[in-house]
């Protein structure tokens, strides 16, 4: 190229020689770049996105950025989604259902910049398009927004006919329940849909039960047991238990082992605190109070064996799914009923508890002298269930955030989940005004919207069985709300490695109802009904109520465990994705939260949960804000050593059981244990030297660089017009803006361009081969460049282990449509096929000395950056450490060897889950010590894995 011609234009004190070598090295480094990108202008030129010109140059800074997302949620907004959301039943697989699912699509579509197809995109879970949907998430051709449908075909039951009577001598009915809720007119909402979704158990099994009546209290493993030990008789028997303690399933599940035909679960107003009508408190809607009538909906399965449709385990429910008998839900008939109904039922038993000589009290296990019948009938079908998917691509494409939470509910679901729905819309909004103001994230965003969780979080595990090789190789966290709002209290449940950020994000939010104080703070709350000298309460449930929020408080982090119950199981027992859930809960002096009944209710929320809509939009701001210190930060901002340092806990735990059991335990050497462990956290220690090394100088490259190459470092360098046009040329081919040589802000000056750097790494990001993606040999024959692999499933749509036999080619004629994805299409033909994003058009065995010389400082730049990003895969591979692909013993779905959902719990955490239930629920030394090894060997392997 002539340089002669190329006058610049610089001040006197930059000398002839400098200007001519600066000159040569910017021109033999364009010549080199010219000629290797001139071969794939071509493919890069259809991927830019089509709202680029409409966004601001200059992209908002850190802090700007918080500013704006945090300025968007707003309790008008809140409240005008709740109203939106909470005034029509949405049973998943209902057709309102599938209406919201389409809603919330709309809005991503809105807010995301999002071009709304001819078609809309919703795909058959399984088919090329559903899967490249997700796929092609962490390709280099994902430039742009997208969103779309999937839809999973699980087997779910709705209700037909039930009874609930007491049988008379004869045989005859003496007296019948009425199953459904009063549906109060005070409260118009609950009056409309009463009855719509009728009183019944999803899931349950279909069918009569005849028998005496046995109460179980709660119904957990320990009041069996009490009743096995008073010699109680279950077989044959109906047991009735009150709701809390543990998860519903397990309520019948321990009652179906003991030989009992069948189950009834009531709400007990023992269980809500203070306010309740003996303390003078009216029922609602009139007043705080339960109101008598309400019954609690829910799933059946037992969770804690394995989550999702229980006739797909472990594999995605197609449409055409080869489906088994499932194993996780009951095999005797269930009834859910009221206060006033479970009242009737026990007098029929007379004393349900016997006093010690201590004056303790201990299950009685006596059986009513009348029989009861029970009658469920349920249509048991495979049902199509809707996840609105959403996704923002990053600079970094290969690392994923996926915020979630379900849309579903039992009939309107104001608190659960339509308080999560309207706090995730506030995030989506957020979002939105970013993308507006020109924010690109670090990292790829996914946002979801599932469905079928209140079944058995059924559409986020779907979704995780379907993808569990992208999620585990790509996912970063999984951020979820369910109820964000229900009462005063805020709590946040995490992976330990997230507790530190959590309460960062948190102290950067205001209260939601009291001047000066935080988010934080928040979490010792307490309901507007403060107890008067007068006030009673239920001595038993006083106690563990008292004795669950001392624990937490001992907590280290004031952040407990994860068991289950929401849609972050699959995420972070199966595959292993570090996870949260938050949100506003009941404390004993809060109005009583009508869960799963019709009184879960839009004026339920405005009169006591969150008058003023301030606790939803808090949750949004610190979900919205949590998420962005995931996506934006340059290194992950997990805690692995807090994770680390816990696992001490979790084994005192383990020999406290041990301690407290019968003298062959002492056997049990837990000693390599501890010393895995040990070496767990010295290699977290020397990561965190690591990564505080790698992010320390990687800023200082940049700051150097942008000082460099800042307009105001020295006027010579200054590049000349022609110059200019030259590089703003080459940054056009990657749809680059052209630089802006206007003077920086003083905010900006004084934070890092963070858009900046990842341009250059985006560049450098795949080994690009000049070649063009439709080309082909003289002959026609596609070149070996474009035979992509991808993920076969057999017929039965279980994921095939064999090698595939061929590859299959990307041939311009094969035809699958693909709305949201235009860029894979031809200019002139039709749309390209399916692929999987690992195996695009791209060389990586290139290394830096075959491709254009780069100059010195942007070379440094990019390997601090891989230092980094060397750094970042060791963090998301801890909470991966934990995974074995064994599964713990009697529920392989689990595979988290750290936490897990208690065997006999559902919710509740239980930690080192495969070691302390050999202890304390199969009472085993040998099965103990099994686990105990087993337990060992993978903590050092997560040591050498974590190692820096």
């Amino acid at each position: 190229m002539p340089t002669e011609k190329a006058q610049p234009d610089v001040e006197k004190e930059c000398t002839q020689p400098q200007l001519d070598n600066r000159r040569r090295k910017f021109f033999r480094f364009s010549a080199y770049v010219l000629l290797a990108l001139l071969g794939i202008k071509a493919v890069v030129s259809p991927f830019v996105h089509p709202h680029t010109a409409s966004v601001p140059h200059r992209r908002p800074s850190g802090t700007e950025r918080d500013e704006l997302f945090l300025s968007v949620p707003s309790s008008e907004s809140a409240l005008a989604a709740s109203r939106a959301y909470a005034t029509h039943p949405h049973l998943a697989g209902s057709a309102a259902d599938f209406e919201d699912a389409r809603v919330i699509l709309k809005l991503f579509q809105t807010e995301f910049g999002i071009e709304q197809p001819t078609t809309e995109p919703i795909f058959s879970a399984g088919t090329s398009e559903s899967r490249n949907a997700t796929l092609l998430l962490t390709s280099p051709f994902a430039t742009k927004p997208s969103a779309w449908i999937d839809v999973y075909y699980p087997v779910l039951n709705t209700p037909l006919d039930r009874t609930l009577q007491i049988l008379g001598e004869d045989g005859s009915a003496v007296w019948e329940a009425n199953l459904k809720e009063d549906g109060d007119p005070l409260d118009e909402d609950a009056s409309t849909y009463r009855d719509s979704v009728p009183t019944w158990h999803g899931l349950s099994r279909d069918g009569i039960a005849e028998g005496q009546l046995v109460y179980a209290n709660y119904g957990s493993k320990a009041d069996y047991d009490e009743l096995v030990a008073a010699g109680a008789d279950l077989t044959g028997k109906i047991v009735i238990v009150r709701y809390g303690a543990v998860f519903r399933g397990l309520k019948i599940k321990g009652a179906q082992e003991l030989g009992a035909v069948g189950v009834l679960i009531y709400s007990d107003p023992r269980d809500d605190g203070y306010v309740i009508v003996e303390n003078g408190f009216a029922p609602y809607p009139y007043g705080p109070a339960r109101n008598p009538t309400s019954v609690q909906r829910g799933s059946v399965q037992y969770l804690s064996s394995y989550p999702g449709d229980p006739t797909t385990p472990g594999y995605p429910a197609y449409e055409h799914a080869q489906r088994e008998e499932g194993t996780n839900i009951p095999k005797i008939p269930s009834l859910p009923i009221s206060w006033v109904n479970g009242q009737k039922l026990l007098e029929e038993i007379g004393d349900l508890y016997v006093e010690g000589e201590n004056g303790e009290k201990t299950l009685s296990g006596k059986a009513s002298a009348s029989k009861i019948k029970l009658v469920n009938h349920v249509d048991t079908k495979v049902t199509p269930i809707w996840n609105t998917m959403a996704s923002i691509p990053g600079h970094i494409k290969d690392e994923v955030v996926i915020i979630g939470c379900h849309r579903d509910a039992w009939v309107l679901g104001a608190a659960d989940p339509t308080s999560g729905t309207v706090s995730l819309h506030e995030v989506i909004r957020g979002f939105g005004a970013l993308l507006r103001n020109g924010w690109k994230p670090l990292r790829t965003v996914v946002f979801a919207s599932w469905d079928a969780e209140e079944y058995g979080l059924i559409g986020s595990t779907e979704w995780g069985e379907d993808f569990t090789e992208w999620i585990s190789k790509h996912a970063v966290a999984y951020l979820n709300t369910d109820t964000s709002t229900s009462g005063s209290r805020w709590v946040a449940n995490a992976s330990p490695s997230l507790a530190n950020v959590i309460k960062e994000t948190a102290l950067k939010i205001s209260h939601p109802t009291t001047e000066g104080k935080n988010l934080w703070d928040a979490k010792d709350d307490e309901g507007p009904f403060q107890p008067a000298s007068y006030f009673t309460i239920d001595t038993d449930f006083l106690w563990s109520y008292t004795a669950t929020q001392q624990k937490l408080r001992a907590s280290k982090t004031g952040i407990s465990p994860l068991g289950s119950g929401s849609d972050f199981t699959v995420f972070l027992q199966r595959i292993g994705v570090a996870s949260s859930s938050e949100g506003f809960g009941s404390t004993l002096t809060d109005a009583v939260y009508h869960y799963h009944s019709v009184y879960d209710t839009q004026r339920f929320q405005e009169v006591y949960a969150d008058p003023g809509f301030h606790r939803h939009v808090a949750v949004a701001r610190h979900l919205g804000l949590l998420a962005l210190h995931l996506i934006d930060s340059f290194v992950i901002p997990l805690n692995t050593t807090q994770y680390a340092l816990e696992l001490d806990d979790y084994l005192d735990k383990v020999s406290a059981i041990q301690s407290e059991s019968p003298s062959s335990f002492d056997t049990l050497d837990l000693s390599k244990l501890s010393k895995a462990i040990k070496k767990v956290q010295a290699a977290s220690r020397a990561l965190d030297k690591e990564k505080f090394k790698a992010e320390k100088h990687f800023k200082r490259i940049l700051r150097k660089l942008h000082r460099h190459h800042s307009p105001h470092h020295h006027q010579c360098r200054k590049p000349s017009r022609f110059v200019r046009r030259v590089k703003d040329w080459i940054k056009g081919i990657f749809g680059v803006k052209p630089h802006n040589y206007q003077k920086n802000s003083r905010h900006d000056a004084h934070e890092i361009d963070m858009n900046a750097w990842t341009r250059f790494l985006e560049i450098d990001g795949y080994d690009v081969r000049a070649i063009s993606p439709f080309s082909r040999h003289r002959d026609g024959s596609i070149p070996s460049e474009r035979y992509m692999h991808i993920g076969q499933r057999g017929p039965d749509h279980r994921p095939s282990h064999r090698k595939p036999e061929h590859s299959i080619p990307i041939h311009p004629r094969d035809e699958f449509d693909h709305p949201e994805h235009p860029d894979l299409l031809e200019p002139d033909q039709t749309r390209v096929g399916p692929y999987h994003p690992d195996h695009l058009w791209f060389d990586h065995s290139k290394s830096f000395k075959h491709r254009p010389r780069l100059p010195k400082e942007i070379k440094k730049l990019i390997k601090a950056a891989k230092r980094i990003m060397k750094a970042n895969k060791k963090i998301i591979a801890f909470e991966r450490g934990f995974i074995s692909e064994d599964g713990i013993r009697d529920r392989e779905w689990y595979k988290h060897l750290g936490v897990a959902p208690g065997k006999w719990l559902g919710y509740g955490a239980t930690t080192f889950p495969a070691l302390t239930e050999a202890l304390a629920i199969d009472r085993n030394v040998t099965l103990a010590a099994y686990e105990a090894h087993r337990l060992t060997v993978l903590l050092e392997k997560l040591a050498d894995t974590i190692e820096p």
